[in-house]
Parts: C-alpha cells; structure tokens; sequence
C-alpha cells in the first residue's frame, strides 16, 4: 500500500466521521424534528433558550392561530424587524418580569409548544 493511498483512506474516513457527527448528534449544532412551523422557528438563535421564556407566557396558546399572526407581523422581515416595529407602536408584553416586543413573545412561545 502506498503513503498516498493511506492518507486518502485517513482522510475520507476522517471526514465521513465528522459528518456523521454533525448530522447525527446534537454535538455541533442542534438538530430539531420537522414541525409545521419550521419557517418560523428558524428565525430564532437560540430556539432552547426561546423555548424556556415562551414556556413563562401565560394563557393557552392556539398553535396555528398563533402561526398565522406571526406570519402576517413577520412577511418577509425579520425578526429584529418586526421586534423594532413592535417596539415603535407600542406592542409590548410582560414576560415573568421582563418586558418584550410581542413578536418575539409570540414566537417564544411557539418554540415552548414545539
């Protein structure tokens, strides 16, 4: 076996691996299962830290009337977008003592639910 043919083999192997793993596990990024409301989650950074303060929102959450309205403040903006907006017209909410535009305490609580 040639030098050349052993560090084609390494290195094929080793990527094979790290997309495995990638893939595969939660090691490098999370990876969620498919919901109806994937576009609108993806907006989030950090959908498990999203998901822990949407929990803290109060009252029953009707998942596709709640999608539907966030679909309609987002249309094609995003999410700082609408936030700012949000901010501009007075829409804000009180979350467990923090007080947040009421797109991202939508969409948090979306994130909780899913």
């Amino acid at each position: 076996m040639k030098r050349r043919s052993l560090i084609a083999g390494v290195t094929a192997a080793g990527a094979v691996l790290a997309a495995g793993l990638y893939r595969f596990t939660n090691l490098f990024v999370r990876h969620y299962p498919p919901t109806p409301y994937d576009d609108l989650l993806g907006l989030l950074t950090d959908r498990d830290q999203a998901a822990r303060l949407g929990a803290r929102v109060g009252g029953a959450l009707d998942a596709a009337s709640q999608a539907a309205r966030l679909r309609t403040a987002l249309q094609g903006r995003s999410l700082a977008d609408a936030a700012s907006a949000d901010m501009e017209a007075g829409r804000m909410v009180e979350v467990d003592g923090w007080i947040l535009p009421q797109t991202v305490a939508w969409l948090s609580a979306l994130a909780a639910k899913f």
